[in-house]
């Protein structure tokens, strides 16, 4: 209630959101997995005395440096920027709670832009010894962005004990916070391995060409190995509803669960099948289908875990609108309209009711829902009467637990009723 809400009339909060966080999840993870590849195959390289396989490493380590890097930044500044807009509530929490912990994970990255630049620049600068240790300090400080980036997300899932007790500890280490790292790693590593086979399905030598695509596709296996025991792991430490909602009680993240399922299981296969098996019948079409698969299953398990924690952004503390849970009997008493600072209408009068209705919608459905653009209401309500669409508004969590309750005194709820029929 303390700033302005931002509509995203077309496609909607969320979705402007997932348009930057997905290729930044993607880029940076990739990232990490990159990095951990570059050294193990340098070292790889040096205990078989294989010159080969020790330029293919130098060859690709610029676009892991600059390629990965530069567009992991600025998405990431994206993000800031979005999720400041989009959701200043929660972003303003997860501050408070982690201040520590976000200054600690920017050092890490600098840390990890200079190790990164480090390794590329020490090739033929450094000694072997001096050049693999700037390698791995490129990796842990990767990782270990990751893992205090995990512990801020996976709170957002399971805050737990720091809903009473706002401990720190209780915040980081929640109940998901072990599978989902787990989870994060191996999508590292499988990523690393997707780009690999592109880039050793192009080697012009045969024997080097099946050597490496077997190599990377041994990297792919093992994380889709793993995978599942993460996810299984994941689903019986989030709350109940959550497992609800994954498993039918909503359409949208069931079909994002199922889909990253399904092509998860098909990459498994093409990276056991072809550059497992059969590393000479594996070439350049296959290594980019493998590549673009990893992306839709990136995206597709993101849009997951964000669709599985509603009706909370963060749960058991903040609605999906920024309401916060303790807030919920002051305002139902006071009203929404009176409370939101930024709100052009400051409670129902005649004659104002479908002003002050929209403004309602603003406050408390805007965050999920457009009138007209994704995830619209207005083709929602066509076929319903003003008195239906109220009496759905005054049972919304029952009829829909995936949704948070109407908030407010009566004549709001019936204001935004009235607007939401006008919508015709």
């Amino acid at each position: 209630m303390n700033y302005p809400i931002w509509e995203v009339s077309l496609i909607g909060g969320g979705i402007a959101i997932a348009l930057i966080a997905i290729p930044h999840i993607f880029f940076s993870h990739f990232a990490i997995g990159g990095s951990l590849y570059l050294v193990l195959t340098e070292h790889k390289a040096y205990r078989e005395n294989d010159e080969r396989v020790l330029n293919f490493v130098k060859q690709y380590t610029p676009f892991f440096v600059v390629i990965v890097l530069v567009v992991g930044a600025l998405t990431g500044v994206g993000i800031w920027f979005s999720i400041a807009l989009v959701s200043p509530e929660a972003t303003s929490s997860l501050l408070r709670v982690f201040m520590w912990l976000w200054a600690s994970e920017w050092v890490l990255f600098a840390v990890e832009i200079i190790a990164a630049f480090a390794y590329y620049y020490g090739w033929g600068r450094l000694s072997r010894r001096a050049h693999l240790a700037v390698g791995w300090v490129y990796f842990v400080a990767a990782w270990f962005s990751l893992f205090i980036i995990n512990g801020i997300l996976s709170f957002m899932m399971t805050p737990g004990d720091w809903v009473e007790s706002r401990s720190l500890v209780d915040a980081f280490f929640n109940a998901t916070f072990y599978p989902s790292t787990l989870l994060r790693t191996m999508v590292a590593v499988a990523l690393a391995g997707a780009f690999a086979l592109i880039a050793s399905s192009r080697i012009p030598e045969d024997d080097l060409r099946e050597k490496m695509v077997r190599y990377s596709g041994q990297w792919l296996a093992v994380a889709f190995l793993l995978m599942p025991v993460g996810l299984v792991w994941y689903l019986t430490q989030v709350p109940s509803l959550a497992r609800d909602i994954a498993f039918g009680a909503a359409a949208a993240p069931q079909i994002f669960l199922i889909l990253s399922l399904v092509l998860s299981a098909l990459i498994f296969g093409f990276a056991l099948l072809g550059p497992y098996l059969n590393p000479r019948l594996f070439y350049y079409p296959f290594a980019i289908v493998i590549f673009v698969l990893a992306f839709i299953v990136t995206g597709s398990s993101e849009m997951f875990r964000e669709a599985a924690r509603k009706p909370f952004v963060i749960y058991d503390y903040m609605y999906s609108n920024q309401i916060r849970v303790d807030e919920v009997a002051e305002l139902n008493r006071e009203g929404v309209l009176a409370s939101a600072k930024w709100s052009s209408v400051s409670r129902v009068e005649p004659g104002n009711e479908p002003e002050a209705g929209r403004e309602v919608f603003k406050l408390e459905c805007s965050a999920c829902h457009t009138v007209r653009g994704y995830n619209p209401v207005a083709p929602l309500v066509a076929e319903w009467s003003e008195e239906y669409i109220d009496f759905q508004l005054e049972r919304l969590d029952e009829l829909k637990p995936f949704m948070p309750p109407f908030i407010g005194r009566e004549e709001e709820r019936k204001a935004l009723a009235a607007w939401l029929d006008s919508l015709d």
